[in-house]
């Protein structure tokens, strides 16, 4: 069922559509960035090093919980989301500037991917619960939805774009790029309308924020679900630099440009799946069974692909079931939780579903290495048919709950 304004309703807000532009422009340039690191690692190392560089990059999202959750909570949000932007575009101006220069090694782009990760894991549950304060609660899921929507339209345009850099100019330039497209969304915050912002509420200062966090999220056996199939599917299935490279380049032999056609041809899933989301009235927990089935589908589709068009319409699957399914537990997660709870809550959300990446980009990057990349893409497999075996447990136990209650 479609909501009340349509799947574009949060754009009518003004702050929002300034926001969504500066956004929009960034996000361009993130996909640059993430397509150019993955080949600039993969093409002079190994699947491994990739792997590596993604666990320093993603790690930060679950060893800094602690911190992020907190600051998202207790901060004034427009003003941290300058701080955290401002650094993550010094940051990619650095790696440019030593890749452009030929100097670049991999343990600097091991150290930089670390500081980035940290930047972000500070930027990430802020910028999610920012939402809030620019469109309000009602427009929530479709703001949510249309956020997702720029970051998958910018995934169509970032790896194709970066590609035919990479190819033209060199790697070092695309993150230059990048780096210089962070000005558009500072730019965009510096603008707002203070007066029109919705201000979630301020959590009070207190020890032990972190653990009130935890024991809230602790007694909600629907958020510790969601939560678990976000470590299943975010430790072993979403590892798209891996799976994307490593067919690319060791089973069909592509240059860069093809490459990043894959990863442009896999948002075009994404985004599809960001605007069935945004059209959405009411976002219930049913849907994440069958958005895992199918990602864990489409994995399985991509690791038997016969050639590379059959590759890249599996990933228009994987990219559809895996923007339903993130969109999804946001909206859920958000809509839930106590307003002065959000900035922890979905810190933890953010932590676990990227913070497993540590573990699982490694075990992913030494299978494709070891095993072959269409072994490596039935990991992610087995991670979608995981998760959606979690979410039919808690279905089944919530079914007979409400049986009990009804014969009582």
């Amino acid at each position: 069922m479609k909501a009340p304004g349509g799947i574009f309703r949060s754009l009518r807000n003004s702050n929002y559509r300034l926001w969504a532009a500066g956004a929009l422009v960034s996000n361009i340039g993130t996909w640059m960035q993430r397509v150019a690191q993955d080949w600039l690692v993969l093409t002079q190392h190994s699947a491994s090093a990739v792997g590596a560089v993604m666990a320093l990059q993603f790690g930060p999202q679950l060893l800094l919980v602690p911190w992020t959750g907190f600051a998202a909570d207790h901060f004034n949000q427009r003003k941290l989301l300058i701080a955290t932007q401002a650094a993550m575009g010094m940051l990619a101006l650095t790696l440019g500037s030593l890749t452009v220069a030929g100097v670049v090694q991999l343990w600097q782009v091991d150290v930089l991917a670390f500081l980035q990760g940290c930047a972000a894991a500070f930027d990430a549950p802020v910028r999610q619960t920012f939402v809030a304060e620019l469109v309000g609660d009602e427009d929530l899921p479709n703001a949510v939805a249309l956020n997702s929507t720029s970051f998958n339209a910018a995934r169509m345009v970032g790896p194709a774009v970066a590609g035919m850099t990479i190819a033209a100019i060199g790697t070092g330039w695309a993150f230059v790029i990048n780096g210089a497209s962070f000005a558009a969304v500072l730019l965009s915050l510096l603008r707002l309308r203070i007066s029109e912002l919705r201000p979630n509420a301020r959590a009070a200062r207190a020890k032990g924020s972190f653990l009130e966090g935890l024991r809230y999220v602790w007694g909600r056996a629907d958020l510790k679900t969601i939560l678990v199939m976000l470590f299943l599917i975010g430790t072993f299935g979403l590892n798209f630099p891996i799976f994307i490279s490593t067919m690319a380049v060791g089973v069909f032999h592509a240059d860069a440009r093809a490459f990043g056609l894959l990863s442009s041809i896999m948002a075009i899933g994404t985004t599809a799946g960001a605007l069935i989301a945004a059209g959405r009235g009411k976002i219930g927990f049913g849907s994440l069974l069958p958005s895992a089935g199918i990602f864990g589908f489409g994995c399985l589709l991509g690791a038997l692909a016969p050639g590379y068009w059959f590759f890249a319409g599996a990933l228009v699957v994987i990219g559809v079931a895996a923007l339903t399914l993130t969109n999804a537990t946001n909206s859920l997660m958000q809509l839930s939780t106590e307003p002065s709870m959000r900035g922890r809550v979905m810190a933890l959300r953010i932590g676990i579903a990227l913070g497993g990446t540590p573990i699982g980009a490694p075990i992913v990057g030494w299978v494709a290495d070891t095993c072959g990349p269409r072994w490596a893409l039935g990991v992610g497999a087995a991670s979608g048919f995981a998760a959606a075996a979690v979410a039919g447990c808690f279905l089944v136990r919530q079914r007979r709950n409400a049986d009990v209650e009804g014969n009582d």
